[in-house]
């Protein structure tokens, strides 16, 4: 039996931690988007709903679509689409 004064500690890794960090917000996106597509969810409709609420229940864990997303701040990722859009369709 070891000391009784010192709590022992179980660590499980988050599965987030084994992300790659040099992924951007656009990278992000594809994956997210692929994902939710997978699922059967509008991927659209979903981003939009993470986007505007910060409630990452709107992304799927699939394919760990969820930790993925929320390793990337929301302007990030708002400021990837507007500047998609902008460069395809103005």
């Amino acid at each position: 039996m070891g000391n009784l004064n010192h709590t022992q500690l179980i660590r499980i890794p988050d599965p987030a931690e084994n992300l790659d960090p040099t992924m951007d917000a656009a990278a992000v996106l594809r994956e997210v988007y692929g994902a939710l597509k997978e699922k059967g969810y509008n991927p659209e409709l979903q981003i939009v709903g993470y986007i505007m609420s910060g409630d990452p229940t709107y992304i799927t864990n699939h394919k760990n679509a969820r930790a993925l997303v929320m390793k990337v701040e929301r302007d990030e990722l708002l400021s990837e689409l507007v500047h998609h859009y902008l460069e395809t369709k103005l």
